[in-house]
């Protein structure tokens, strides 16, 4: 089978390297991919929202099943783009089409979809420029702190968690007024929930699922989860509160009335359900909905599947999930991210990474480089993520955090305190 990976991070590097360990697979492809990726497949020249040009690769080199890593190609269409066309028909694709990808790009149809569907969440309220008094009145109802949303894709930067009343009235004035560009336009006021996150994912056809590993990653850029949040500084699995009560809890009451409510709704769906959760006094409530793997959560959990996964791949792509088995590896698995100085603020690129060759007992997976020349050089904020093995959470932590230390380049940084909180 000829796979090709839509994406170019850490998450796209670590799927290829669970997904090239399959007997499955003749020829692996990445779209455009990084330095990295190149050595486990083949590179494309070909951006996340090129359909055309994506069409012409997947052709010319006879691809069977296309896996969409990032989000904004699926909100944008890319599956409906393949479904429409004739020459691609037959081309399985794993990430949902766009009505099911609204799951993510859009808070407010997320929200709906929860309380149509009874799934715990926060108490919202949606406002935009037509009802922006009854917003303003809505935030005066709650309690501080406050939490503001830009309703579409904002990069993982869209949420503002606010503490005075008056400086929430005014910013919900400034993200409607498009603070965040046209993701903004739409803002979700929501109740603040005070708990310990954790990421569950699940692959489904649309009628059977299977669960993954689950994981908890670190989006703040400082020690003790200060500073601004980034895309993720790292992840660790298993999560010690997350017991067989817990996830009994999430499966009855979060995961089986989302796969049903999206059958319900009519929206077929093929592809990853990501569940941002937050444990309130052991209950599960739903944050947020992503409609594929998490970046960096791929980089860890990959480690913890045992199983072929391509099989599973294909099993969700022709839906037949229902047959396959899932296998987890007892370890411990976490992910340490490397980042450039400055981020994620402005930071530069283009500096050389030396070092990697030095590490032993971790995988490292890139997730923002290029190969210059002879060299490799960073090509985005978060750079590479060094990710082991370990009996337990602290043990593979130390091995990632001692080869973390080996590879070189200006600005590095990343947090040596993951885990504190668990």
């Amino acid at each position: 089978m000829n796979i090709l990976i839509v994406g170019s991070g850490g998450r796209e590097h670590a799927l290829g390297w669970k997904i090239k360990q399959s007997e499955k697979v003749d020829n692996l492809f990445f779209a455009p991919g990084n330095a990295g990726t190149s050595e486990l497949g083949t590179n494309l020249d070909a951006g996340v929202s090129d359909f055309q040009k994506i069409k012409t690769l997947v052709l010319e080199n006879n691809i069977d099943l296309m896996l969409v890593g990032p989000e904004v190609p699926l909100v944008e269409g890319l599956h409906d783009f393949f479904a429409a066309d004739p020459e691609l028909a037959s081309v399985k694709v794993v990430g949902p089409k766009k009505a099911g990808a609204e799951l993510e790009g859009s808070k407010d149809f997320a929200k709906a979809f929860m309380a149509r569907h009874d799934i715990p969440t926060a108490k919202y309220f949606t406002v935009t420029a037509d009802n922006l008094d009854k917003g303003v009145e809505f935030l005066t109802t709650m309690q501080s702190p406050y939490v503001l949303k830009a309703d579409g894709l904002a990069a993982g930067k869209g949420v503002l968690i606010i503490d005075s009343l008056e400086e929430a009235q005014n910013s919900l004035k400034e993200m409607l007024d498009g603070q965040f560009g046209e993701a903004s336009s739409k803002v979700v006021i929501e109740e603040f929930l005070s708990g310990v996150e954790v990421s569950v994912f699940v692959l489904t056809d649309g009628k059977d699922y299977k669960i993954l590993p689950e994981a908890k990653d670190y989006k703040r850029i400082g020690e003790g989860d200060t500073g601004l949040n980034t895309g993720g500084m790292g992840a660790i699995t298993p999560v010690p509160f997350v017991d067989a009560v817990f996830m009994e809890k999430v499966e009855k009451r979060i995961i089986a009335p989302t796969v049903s409510g999206l059958a319900k709704d009519g929206i077929d769906y093929c592809g990853f359900i990501f569940f941002g959760l937050i444990n309130v006094n052991n209950e599960p409530y739903v944050i947020e909905y992503n409609v594929r793997m998490g970046d960096p959560e791929t980089e860890a959990v990959m480690l913890r599947v045992k199983s072929d996964f391509v099989e599973l791949l294909d099993g969700a792509a022709s839906g037949t999930l229902g047959e396959k088995e899932i296998e987890f590896d007892e370890r411990a698995a976490v992910t340490v991210m490397l980042v450039s100085g400055g981020y994620p603020g402005d930071y530069e690129k283009g500096k050389v990474i030396t070092g990697t060759e030095k590490v032993t007992d971790s995988l490292v997976f890139h997730a923002g480089t290029k190969q210059a020349g002879d060299d490799v050089v960073t090509a985005g904020g978060r750079v590479i993520s060094v990710s082991s093995y370990g009996t337990d959470m602290n043990d593979a932590l130390a091995t990632s955090f001692k080869n973390a230390a080996h590879i070189e380049f200006e600005g590095k940084y990343y947090r040596k305190d993951l885990g504190f909180d668990l």
